[in-house]
């Protein structure tokens, strides 16, 4: 049985090293593969490394690393065991891959550029461990939702179940506008509220809820009237906007200020027991004015307060809304833009319409004039099939 040596000496003959200054000169062409300990890669690393351990890197790699035909520098601290992991990834199909003899220490030694990455509490990487176990999201994934921001409008029906789900999910800022108080015919669908909390502003009582399930999570609550004296402040440094409103005015006024902030819009109605989700992204799918050009009048668009809302029905959209945001967040699958997923409770069926953009839309369109920032109070009904979060 050969010893380590010599079974050291065998691999390095397979492979393909090189020295320091080469996979210098790979720096921002490469993908730089960290192959060392979690204890090792926290006291620095190359600088937009990619960190596998050893061990397991034949369970990660393939999620991690797609592209089997991407040039790769494997390094560890000392040249060893990035010699065993060029040789793995080489028998898993990767077409160039080359192990960086002297290994982080070295490169380290001759000061070329390193830093130490943000790194995961182990608190952190104890919550969001089913986070890190998905290759889609990884490390890199969660940190990117810590550093998120996701503004939510209003904490009724809607609003509720996607703070829930974005609070554990940790996106790092969430902030909510909502100026009403909880009152107990709330209770039947708003789960972010209890008895307790009757008479309480509302964005006071999501705040307590939502800090008190992930201390992580920054709560900035806007209890106050979105207008146009205020949205576009509001809404400026928000990565996302996820919708719950119940009213024409509103609706118009975030499509318009989103287009000028180009902040995706995740947009959620509900009607007795039917509910709609679609993103709208700024010109890339269609706009709210593309898909609602006008109000329908008065008399065909009751309210969910005068027709009704089944309990649950909010609670399976606003998971939707939250589930369509972190796609965005995160960049993956596909996001409904340019579709409007429909759910029929009483079916219990989910049905996805392509929507288009108009070419003539007076905002989004390709002869749109300058977006002007106005409110329509004119507008006072929610339309039936849109209608809402926080009714």
């Amino acid at each position: 049985m050969p010893s380590f040596r010599e079974l050291l000496a065998q691999t390095k003959a397979g492979i393909r090293e090189v020295d320091t200054g080469e996979a210098g000169d790979r720096l921002g062409q490469a993908v730089f593969l960290d192959v060392r300990e979690p204890d090792e890669y926290e006291q620095g690393a190359v600088p937009g490394a990619i960190h596998i351990p050893r061990g397991n890197l034949e369970s990660q790699v393939e999620g991690r690393l797609p592209d089997h035909g991407a040039p790769i520098v494997v390094y560890c601290a000392g040249g060893t065991r990035s010699a065993f992991a060029a040789r793995t990834l080489e028998d898993l199909g990767y077409a160039d891959v080359v192990s960086m003899a002297g290994g982080f220490n070295k490169w380290k030694d001759e000061g070329r550029p390193w830093a130490a990455p943000r790194t995961l509490t182990p608190d952190q990487r104890n919550r969001y461990h089913r986070h890190l176990l998905l290759p889609e999201v990884g490390p890199a994934g969660q940190q990117r939702l810590l550093d998120a921001k996701v503004l939510l409008l209003g904490a009724g029906g809607l609003g509720s179940p996607a703070a829930l789900y974005l609070a554990a999910a940790g996106v790092g800022t969430i902030g909510i506008i909502d100026m009403d108080v909880v009152d107990a015919s709330n209770l039947q669908r708003q789960v972010l509220h209890n008895m307790e909390r009757v008479g309480e502003r509302k964005v006071d009582s999501a705040k307590k809820t939502l800090t008190a399930m992930n201390p992580d999570v920054k709560v900035v609550t806007y209890d106050v009237r979105l207008g146009a004296d205020n949205i576009l402040d509001i809404i400026d440094g928000y990565d996302v906007i996820v919708d719950g409103t119940d009213n024409f005015p509103t609706r118009y006024l975030v499509n318009d200020a989103s287009l000028v902030k180009r902040i995706p819009v995740v947009h959620g109605s509900i009607f007795r027991f039917e509910g709609q989700v679609t993103v709208f992204s700024p010109y890339e799918g269609p706009c709210y004015r593309c898909f609602v050009p006008e109000p329908p009048p008065a008399e065909l668009a009751p309210s969910c307060a005068e027709a009704g809302v089944l309990g649950v029905l909010p609670g399976i959209i606003g998971s939707i809304q939250a589930m369509e945001a972190l796609k965005l967040l995160l960049g993956l699958g596909e996001p409904l833009i340019g579709r409007l997923l429909a759910y029929d409770a009483l079916e219990e069926t989910f049905r996805t319409y392509k929507m288009q953009r108009d070419p003539a839309c007076p905002a989004c369109g390709e002869g749109a004039g300058e977006i002007v920032i106005a409110e329509y109070d004119e507008l006072c009904m929610p339309h039936p099939r849109l209608a809402p979060a926080g009714a």
